[in-house]
C-alpha cells in the first residue's frame, strides 16, 4: 500500500513539474537575452523546484554517480578550496558567487524530472528562434552605420551584440544555434513539410553572421564543426563526396569571406597587425590578441612558480599584476588582464593539480554516453577550444551559458537514449 502510495505522489509531482521545468527552461533561454534580473530569478525557481520533491537521497547519488554533473562542480570546488590559501577573501568570494551556477545547476539537472520529445524539440526551435532574433537585432545596428564599425575592426573592436555587448559568448551561442539548426534540418531531410527548410535557412544565416561579426570564438567553433564533420563522413560513414565537399567548404569559405566581408578582412589584417609584435615578444599598447598571448605566459610562469597549490583564486589578479610590473613595466593599467585561458586560470589559482583536474573536466564529455554522439562531441570541442583562448568561467554570463547549454543538451541526449 506504502508502494502504491510513493508511486502516485511521485505521478502526481511529475504531472506538474515536468511542465514547470519546461517552462523554466524556456524562460531562462529568452531571459538570457533580454533581462539579467529574470534570468536569475529562472534559474533559482529551477533548482528549487529540481529538488521539490521525496527522492532527495536519489537524485544527491545520481550526482556523484554522473561523472559529467560531478566533474562540472569540480569548476567551483576548486576555487573554493583555493579561499585556504587565498590572501584576497574578499575577490575570492566574489568569484565563488559568479561560480556558483557551477555547483547548483549540476545538482538541479540530477534530478528524475523528465521532458516529453516534442517539449525538448520545443526548447531547441525557441533556442534557435531566439539566438536568429538576437543576430538580426545585431544587424539593424550593423547596417546602421556599417563603414564605421568595419573600420573600428581595425581597433579590435566588433559590431555591437546582445549579452550586453559580450561578443566573445554570443558568438558561441550563434554557434550553437549553427549547430542545433544543421543537424535538426539533417534529421529532417526527409520530412516533406517546411520545417527542414526553415532550420536550412537559419543555419545558412547562422554561418554569414559569424563571419560578419568575426569573433574568434564563433568563427573557429564553425570550423571544429565542419572539420569534424569532414571526418566524420569519411571515417565514420566512408562517404568520400560529402566529406570532400566539407573540406571544400573549410578551405574556401574563409578565403571568401576575406574577399566578401569588410568586417571580417578587418578583423584578420589586425590580427596580422598584431601577430607582428607578440612574435617579437613585444608589448603594443590596446592590443587585442598580444595582449592575451602576454597574459597566457603570465599565467603560465604563476602555474610553475606555484606547481602544489596555486596563489589562490583570490589572488590571481594581484599576482598577475606583478607579473606585468616584472616583465612590462610600461603596460597600460587597462590591459593587465587575467590569464586569458581558463586552463591557465585554474593552473594559476590552483596549480598544476586545478589545470589537470581542469582538463579531466573538460575530457569527461567525451567519454558520456548519449542518443546522438557526434553533435554531442562537437557541442563539447567547440566549449573546450573556447576556453583555451578565453576565460568564459570568469563573467557571469560565461558560467551560465556553458553550464546551462552543456548540461541541457546532456539531459536531451541520455532522455532520448532511454
Amino acid at each position: 500500500m506504502l508502494y502504491v502510495y510513493k508511486s502516485m505522489l511521485n505521478k502526481l509531482q511529475n504531472e506538474w513539474r515536468s511542465p514547470l521545468i519546461f517552462l523554466l527552461f524556456i524562460t531562462m533561454t529568452g531571459a538570457l537575452f533580454f533581462s539579467r534580473a529574470v534570468l536569475s530569478l529562472s534559474m533559482i525557481a529551477f533548482v528549487a523546484v529540481s529538488f521539490f520533491h521525496p527522492g532527495i537521497k536519489k537524485q544527491v547519488r545520481n550526482f556523484f554517480s554522473t561523472p559529467i554533473l560531478w566533474g562540472m562542480s569540480l569548476l567551483f570546488i576548486l576555487p573554493l578550496v583555493s579561499g585556504l590559501w587565498s590572501e584576497d577573501q574578499q575577490q575570492w568570494l566574489d568569484i565563488l558567487r559568479i561560480k556558483l551556477p557551477l555547483l547548483v545547476l549540476p545538482l538541479a539537472f540530477a534530478a528524475p524530472f523528465s521532458l516529453s520529445k516534442k517539449q525538448w524539440d520545443w526548447v531547441v526551435h525557441f533556442f534557435i528562434v531566439v539566438v536568429f532574433v538576437a543576430t538580426c537585432w545585431s544587424m539593424f545596428h550593423y547596417v546602421s552605420d556599417m563603414d564605421s564599425i568595419n573600420a573600428s575592426y581595425l581597433e579590435a573592436k566588433t559590431l555591437l551584440t546582445p549579452l550586453e555587448n559580450d561578443h566573445v559568448r554570443f558568438s558561441w551561442l550563434v554557434a550553437v544555434a549553427l549547430l542545433l539548426s544543421g543537424y535538426s534540418a539533417w534529421q529532417k531531410r526527409k520530412d516533406t513539410g517546411m520545417e527542414k527548410w526553415l532550420l536550412a535557412i537559419a543555419m545558412v544565416w547562422f554561418i554569414i553572421f559569424l563571419h560578419l561579426l568575426a569573433a574568434r570564438t564563433g568563427v573557429f567553433s564553425f570550423y571544429i564543426m565542419l572539420a569534424g564533420l569532414f571526418f566524420w563522413f569519411m571515417l565514420k560513414k566512408a562517404k568520400p563526396v560529402p566529406a570532400i565537399l566539407a573540406l571544400v567548404v573549410l578551405v574556401s569559405l574563409p578565403l571568401a569571406a576575406y574577399f566578401l566581408l569588410p568586417s571580417f578582412q578587418n578583423r584578420v589584417n589586425y590580427f596580422r597587425y598584431d601577430l607582428s609584435y607578440f612574435k617579437k615578444d613585444q608589448y603594443l599598447p590596446g592590443s587585442n590578441d598580444g595582449v592575451r598571448v602576454i597574459s597566457i605566459k603570465a599565467g603560465w610562469t604563476l602555474t610553475n612558480e606555484n606547481p602544489l597549490t596555486g596563489v589562490g583564486f583570490g589572488d590571481i589578479e594581484a599576482k598577475i599584476k606583478e607579473q606585468y610590473a616584472k616583465q612590462y613595466p610600461a603596460m597600460l593599467e587597462t590591459d593587465k588582464i587575467l590569464p586569458g585561458s581558463e586552463w591557465m586560470i585554474y593552473g594559476a589559482g590552483t596549480g598544476w593539480p586545478g589545470l589537470l583536474l581542469f582538463s579531466l573536466v573538460m575530457l569527461i564529455p567525451f567519454f558520456t554516453t548519449v542518443k546522438e554522439t557526434f553533435p554531442w562531441f562537437l557541442l563539447n570541442a567547440t566549449a573546450a577550444f573556447s576556453f583555451l583562448f578565453d576565460i568564459g568561467l570568469e563573467v557571469q554570463f560565461g558560467v551560465f551559458i556553458y553550464a546551462f547549454i552543456i548540461l541541457l543538451n546532456w539531459k536531451r541526449g541520455i532522455a532520448e537514449k532511454m
